[in-house]
């Protein structure tokens, strides 16, 4: 069981359940975080969507913010879905008024780029990595990535715009990828957090 990683799903606001099933499926131990004591017993975290403000307020109101700042800073695998694509970003296009991100990815965000609610819609994206067929994106009042920096890999683009990347241990989309049941993209995060964690066992 050693080598299962515990993986957390930031459960502040959007599809915790649904994350923590899809990391379920891809053989993790997947729980859900609210505290401070909470990250500190995780290999890796998820971050789900909903409104990045939001998540920003209630992150610092639960305490949550500079533990946070300092797990990602420290290099613990974290993976960002549409809102949390925006937390992970280190500058966001039009930032609300007190709206913090963690950083941890070097690239300019733009928040809604895709629309508003209304305008949500699927589509498939091919994913650097991901092996097999396209994954099918859902994008909900979803962020593209405008600009990343020379260390940032892109993994995936829609429509000539951004919505996959990766810089070292942080992933990030502007789809969700756990309202498909297609769990591939949870499956590579999963892999991720295990090769951090091999180096402890050796």
């Amino acid at each position: 069981m050693n080598d299962t990683p515990v993986i957390g799903v930031l459960a502040l606001q959007g599809d915790v359940r649904e994350h923590l099933v899809a990391l379920a499926t891809a053989d993790a131990v997947a729980r859900p975080v609210r505290r401070p004591e909470e990250l500190a017993e995780v290999d890796g975290l998820v971050i789900p969507g909903g409104e990045s403000t939001t998540i920003s307020k209630l992150a610092a109101l639960f305490g949550l913010l500079e533990p946070l700042r300092a797990r990602v800073r420290d290099g613990m695998p974290v993976y960002g879905t549409c809102a949390g694509m925006i937390m992970l970003a280190d500058k966001i296009l039009d930032p609300r008024s007190g709206q913090e991100t963690l950083g941890g990815i070097d690239m300019i965000v733009r928040r809604n780029a895709f629309g508003r609610q209304n305008e949500s819609f699927e589509a498939t994206v091919d994913i650097k990595g991901v092996a097999g067929d396209p994954v099918e994106g859902v994008f909900i009042r979803a962020p593209w990535v405008e600009s990343v920096g020379a260390d940032v890999d892109v993994l995936a683009e829609h429509e000539g715009h951004i919505v996959a990347v990766r810089q070292g241990d942080a992933l990030a989309t502007s789809f969700h990828p756990e309202l498909t049941g297609d769990h591939r993209v949870h499956a590579l995060f999963v892999d991720m957090v295990r090769a951090k964690q091999a180096p402890r066992s050796l």
